[in-house]
């Protein structure tokens, strides 16, 4: 797939492929930046089978280069920005680092790795490219997954429709990067907003006529409440995917109503299984059905696919002897279908009782006057754990007052130990850079 991926590129010449505003590039010129860094890198003595970090967003050249690593059999491995490198580095046993400037310049960089794990190790041996994805690590260490990138491929394969396709979930992310493989690899156009902000993404969507914005259901409900589709003309859009954390459903039918004749996709991933083809029940539904092996062990998603890592480099396998992966996420089950309750990291635990923090966030948000919910587990002496909850508001409002509000309003739609018993009400931003929920620990 890697030549091929290549070859059609090649056959879609003069079509626009990359839109980093202002800089147009067609796939022509793409191929050619390809071909330059292929050549770099074999001048620069840097054989296949070498790990080179990326350091920087998207560009026209950062995904040049990208390609050109996994197309000749050398590792991509992008890094996550606004952190210290080092510890990634010595993860991936980098060979070298290229790092890019805001003004679009680069600089490359010899290293001297550590001994490769034998993951990696088995890889060069295949002569196979390969991407090494690393995770956020809110949550403790950052694993570093290995890809073989011919099995990441395997989605690609067969031509489908393209898109002229957001880039919203960046390049250090596997979603990014799938944005990027599925946007090319179909003829489409990827395009780059200045800022992921709401007012830069619906100004990148009006004036380069985007059909299909990838992106998480906290950035939707920004977009939502910013009312900024009323100001642009957004009617460009034809598909809008959404995941990596579950949505409120209050949230989807809003959003259905601001854009009745935009389609929406539910889709599932994870860092170590890749982005896997999904099916929704129905347009307004929050049920899917994942188009690979699961199986639901005690009410816990477990998940082979052909498109999995390898393995992680710095970390002992997480797959079981038959190749099963416990994603950690908790479901409901219907039949074929499925709905994501919420990881089990993010469980709280009253009294035994289980509370999935969406369940409470659907709620409040819900209520009169709430922009955004975050809802978390705190310590209590009694019950181990009580539901707390952090509340922004549209406009002001005395504390108290809306604390018998929620109260009140909760009272009828949920059970007693999963309404709230400690609330703030915040002005701070619910989310990450990832534009995924934080919650407290």
């Amino acid at each position: 797939m890697t030549g091929t991926l290549v070859t059609r590129m090649t056959e879609d010449g003069e079509s626009e492929a990359i839109v980093c505003f202002p800089a147009r590039a067609n796939y022509r010129s793409v191929v050619a930046r390809i071909a330059a860094w292929r050549r770099y890198f074999d001048e620069a003595d840097i054989p296949p089978g070498a790990v080179v970090a990326i350091d920087g967003g998207y560009s026209v050249d950062a995904c040049a280069l990208f390609l050109a690593l996994v197309t000749s059999g050398r590792v991509a491995a992008p890094l996550p920005g606004g952190v210290d490198h080092s510890t990634y580095l010595r993860a991936a046993a980098a060979d070298a680092i290229v790092a890019f400037t805001v003004a679009g310049t680069w600089s490359c960089s010899r290293l001297t790795p550590p001994a490769p794990p034998a993951l990696l190790q088995t890889l060069r041996a295949r002569g196979a490219g390969g991407v090494i994805v690393f995770s956020s690590g809110t949550t403790g260490q950052s694993k570093a997954g290995l890809f073989d990138f011919e099995i990441l491929m395997r989605r690609y394969h067969q031509r489908r429709r393209h898109y002229r396709t957001l880039a919203f979930l960046l390049l250090d992310h596997l979603g990014g990067i799938h944005t990027m493989l599925h946007t090319l690899s179909h003829g489409g156009t990827l395009i780059v907003a200045e800022e992921r902000t709401p007012e830069a993404i619906c100004r990148a969507i009006e004036r380069d006529r985007i059909e299909l914005l990838p992106t998480t259901p906290t950035f939707l409900r920004m977009l939502a409440i910013s009312g900024l589709h009323r100001r642009h003309d957004l009617s460009s859009l034809r598909l809008i995917t959404y995941g990596t954390e579950p949505m409120p459903l209050a949230t989807l039918r809003g959003l259905k109503e601001i854009f009745p004749n935009v389609q929406f996709k539910q889709t599932y991933g994870l860092s170590e299984l890749g982005v896997l083809p999904t099916r929704s029940r129905a347009p307004d539904s929050l049920w899917l059905e994942i188009g690979c092996d699961t199986r639901v062990v005690d009410g816990h998603l477990w998940i082979r696919s052909d498109t999995a890592m390898l393995g992680y480099l710095n970390l002992p396998s997480p797959f079981d002897a038959e190749g099963w992966y416990n994603t950690g996420d908790a479901v409901e089950v219907d039949g074929r279908f499925l709905r994501i309750l919420g990881r089990d990291s993010d469980l709280i635990n009253v009294g035994g009782q289980k509370v999935y923090p969406a369940e409470v966030e659907d709620t409040l948000l819900a209520l009169d006057n709430v922009r955004d919910a975050t809802a978390w587990g705190e310590a209590n002496p009694v019950t181990g754990q009580a539901v707390a909850a952090r509340v922004s508001l549209s406009a002001p409002e005395d504390e108290a007052t809306f604390e018998r509000r929620l109260y009140e309003f909760c009272r009828g739609r949920l059970e007693p130990y999963k309404i709230p018993a400690v609330v703030e009400i915040v002005t701070d931003a619910h989310h990450s850079e990832r534009f995924k929920k934080v919650r407290p620990r």
